[in-house]
């Protein structure tokens, strides 16, 4: 079963199509690359599956389900996360707070319950603090938990926006250029921490990202877009040996071995 399907998606900014009827699969419990030149429409693929924009046509899957144009907070409770390139957390905030406000249906978000259900709240935001500091011992964050987000390095702060898909109970989870501007002591620490979250708790993931050896590495399948549309998928080794896609890189066409 795929978990996410992409559908013949088109989304135009006014005479500019930035995805241009793209499709493509990510298989449940999978961990899948999407790949290609600077603007060849991912970062608007990701935003349109994740609800940020609504798309002209096609239509997007998730688990079997027609979600195409539901809201990102639908789509959140779906089980369906993001995370961005460059981080957005709540600066002032500690970090184990940018954690706990991602959990869904808390108690103190209802009203009138922060005025009636106080004990309730106090026990619920216990639990969730608790949740919190177990997702970031297995971040390796724990350290981190009382400091404000703003004194995190780049590289944490990818990790804590995970931290944040995780206390959601997202199910899928669309990654952002995870190894953008992060040290490759850090990085091999996100890409162990990302494969550990598949293999031990099923979770699948959507991974864009420029460095072709982390997702030779990570991922399979890899699809690589170009133009607005996928023109190649498969393993990375099939994908990097594509004309297409060697074209779409470097601006020329290379003829097959």
């Amino acid at each position: 079963m795929n978990a996410l399907e992409v559908e013949g998606l088109v989304k135009r900014f006014g005479g500019l199509a930035a995805l241009d009827g793209a499709s493509f699969a990510v298989p449940a419990g999978s961990i899948t690359g999407l790949i290609g030149p600077n603007g060849a429409g991912k970062s608007t693929a990701f935003a349109t599956i994740a609800g940020f924009h609504r798309p002209d046509a096609g239509h997007v899957r998730l688990f079997g389900r027609e979600v195409t144009g539901e809201s990102p907070w639908a789509l959140h409770a779906a089980g369906l996360a993001r995370t961005f390139q460059i981080p957005r957390l709540f600066a002032r905030l500690t970090v184990r707070e940018n954690l706990m406000v991602a959990a869904r249906d808390q108690a103190g978000e209802r009203l009138p319950a922060p005025w009636f259900a106080r004990a309730r709240i106090a026990r619920e935001e216990a639990a969730l603090a608790a949740r919190a500091d177990a997702v970031l011992a297995r971040l390796n964050l724990a350290r981190h938990a009382d400091a404000p987000a703003s004194a995190l390095s780049g590289g944490q702060k990818k990790l804590v926006e995970l931290g944040r898909a995780l206390m959601s109970g997202a199910r899928v989870i669309l990654l952002d250029e995870p190894a953008a501007g992060v040290n490759r002591t850090l990085l091999r620490e996100i890409a162990a921490t990302i494969a550990r979250l598949n293999r031990e708790e099923g979770i699948t993931f959507l991974v864009i990202e420029h460095d072709l050896d982390l997702v030779a590495e990570l991922c399979t399948p890899v699809h690589c877009m170009a133009e607005g549309r996928v023109i190649a998928s498969g393993r990375m080794e099939e994908v990097r040996a594509d004309p297409m896609v060697a074209e779409a890189y470097l601006g020329m066409a290379i003829e097959p071995a």
